[in-house]
């Protein structure tokens, strides 16, 4: 595994850690007035993440994860990211992404680990500050 893929993969693991407990706290309101269970256990973690991550990444392009290792996830041509770019990119990396995975998994080791899959299909790229 290359030294930027293993950034990544822990930059992903804080990033999931803050989640959590943001998620933990959402739901402690949240169990009062929605009693659905399903809402519990798959759109509110999914809706927190999501969100945190957009918010940290349209405002610096980075999420507190990426910021402690390191990294920043840039546009392919060096402009600013867009909200689309940002959104295709979650929602790649969260449902086909895991697909390209399992029939290819060498072309997740694109260019040192400075693009994967989900970045391909958004025009993005992550780099090493």
């Amino acid at each position: 595994m290359k030294s930027i893929t293993k950034k990544r993969t822990k930059a992903f693991l804080i990033d999931l850690a803050i989640s959590t407990a943001v998620t933990a706290g959402v739901e402690y309101v949240l169990r009062k007035k929605v009693k659905n269970e399903a809402v519990h256990a798959i759109i509110t973690p999914t809706v927190v993440m999501w969100s945190l991550e957009f918010a940290q990444l349209r405002k610096k392009g980075q999420t507190v994860g990426y910021k402690k290792m390191g990294l920043v996830l840039e546009n392919e041509t060096g402009s600013k990211l867009t909200s689309t770019q940002i959104m295709k990119r979650m929602a790649y990396r969260d449902s086909i992404s895991t697909f390209d995975y399992l029939k290819n998994p060498k072309a997740f080791e694109q260019q040192n680990g400075q693009l994967l899959p989900h970045d391909s299909f958004s025009c993005t790229v992550v780099k090493e500050v």
